[in-house]
């Protein structure tokens, strides 16, 4: 039965996640009551599978939050309610299309259990009878409901336990007691040869894009998706996020190829040592990069091309602006780049994700809060000024 293979799956991914992301383990739901999932089907006019039941049973969905349970497509684990009030959301949105627009788009039939969040995108069951019940797909805004993810939910939840246990190669990334979803980049051919030879001053190259200032504040967007870590960086003095700024700069210049070029392997000593560090138009550093960034083009290789614009404003820029985009760019390269970037800001406690308060409390000059502020002085909530 498929309902065993829900329970058994179920065993899998609890098992898993007390170990490994015992935060996110915590955002599970208690089992649903049985009287609540019956209430859920007579409001929307149908029977859910036996495994949707079960799994129910199990856990009534994951608390919101970022250490909730999501599953490989991003989509949180819906609770009863939940699931009935997205279901009734997606029927109002398909209700004045035609039959035959409905039928890739939306069905009085299907259910959505899982749900993206920023958009009403998720993972969705149908409960129709006859050959298609219990199937799994997943409903886009834009283009409407397709299904082949899974014949049933036991299948997909046996899936997501074989994908949790095979770990960061299947995407299970975990970091600070949670469970994190993501596939770094593989197969980038090499390229290059430490032995080319530099550009000359003549050659048609486009010049280096000189970043803000040293000392101009960094607006906090870039530090958003670095979520925690986001938070650490711009709690941290300049001079250890210069530190880490330039270890970060040489780890992604090693994962890019970049570090193979003499003059780039040169800047990376001095920086790393806390020496000046020279780049001009054309001098041999910046000829390298231009060159190296009109070669990356050529070789769509973007990964290379962003590895030597990271560089200039390491060399140039606030090192604030320069650790928030090597980091960014390293989270698509390697899955360990949290922990990693964590230790290269000395491993301090790690802050909560941070929210509008925490950025209007900052108090640190080298970030420009003062939109946050501003949100709070209009409100009338008042903030007192915070880390330096």
């Amino acid at each position: 039965m498929t309902t065993d293979l829900v329970a058994a799956s179920w065993d899998r991914i609890d098992a898993w996640l007390r170990v490994h992301a015992p935060r996110t383990f915590a955002s599970l739901g208690a089992p649903a009551a049985e009287a609540e999932i019956r209430a859920a089907e007579a409001d929307l006019g149908l029977v859910f599978p036996a495994d949707l039941v079960a799994s129910l049973r199990r856990h009534d969905g994951a608390a919101e939050g970022t250490e909730a349970f999501r599953l490989p497509t991003g989509d949180r684990l819906l609770g009863v309610r939940e699931i009935v009030a997205a279901t009734e959301f997606l029927r109002t949105a398909a209700a004045d299309l035609d039959e035959e627009s409905a039928e890739f788009y939306w069905l009085p039939g299907y259910v959505q259990f899982g749900s993206y969040g920023v958009t009403a995108d998720g993972l969705t069951v149908d409960c129709r009878p006859g050959d298609s019940l219990g199937a799994i797909g997943r409903f886009f805004d834009e283009t409407g409901t397709d299904f082949g993810r899974a014949d049933s939910l036991g299948g997909y939840l046996e899936g997501v336990a074989d994908q949790l246990e095979r770990g960061p190669v299947a995407g299970a990334v975990t970091f600070n007691g949670r469970l994190i979803w993501e596939w770094a980049a593989t197969g980038r051919p090499d390229w290059g040869d430490a032995g080319d030879p530099l550009p000359t001053a003549a050659a048609d190259l486009a010049p280096l894009e000189w970043p803000a200032g040293p000392t101009e504040a960094l607006r906090p967007g870039p530090l958003f998706g670095l979520e925690e870590l986001g938070a650490l960086i711009a709690s941290t003095s300049r001079e250890q996020v210069t530190v880490a700024a330039w270890r970060q700069m040489r780890r992604l210049a090693v994962e890019t190829g970049l570090a193979k070029y003499p003059e780039v392997a040169a800047a990376l000593d001095a920086g790393g040592r806390g020496e000046s560090v020279a780049l001009a138009q054309d001098e041999p550093l910046g000829l390298r990069l231009r060159g190296v960034i009109a070669a990356a083009g050529a070789q769509r290789d973007s990964y290379r091309e962003w590895a030597a614009q990271a560089l200039v404003v390491t060399v140039c820029g606030s090192p604030y602006a320069a650790l928030a985009k090597s980091a960014t760019i390293r989270g698509r390269l390697n899955p360990d780049w949290r922990e990693e970037l964590h230790s290269d800001l000395g491993g301090p406690p790690l802050p909560p994700v941070p929210d509008d308060r925490f950025w209007a409390t900052l108090g640190n000059p080298a970030i420009d809060t003062g939109y946050y502020e501003g949100l709070f002085a209009a409100s009338g909530d008042g903030v007192e000024g915070g880390a330096g």
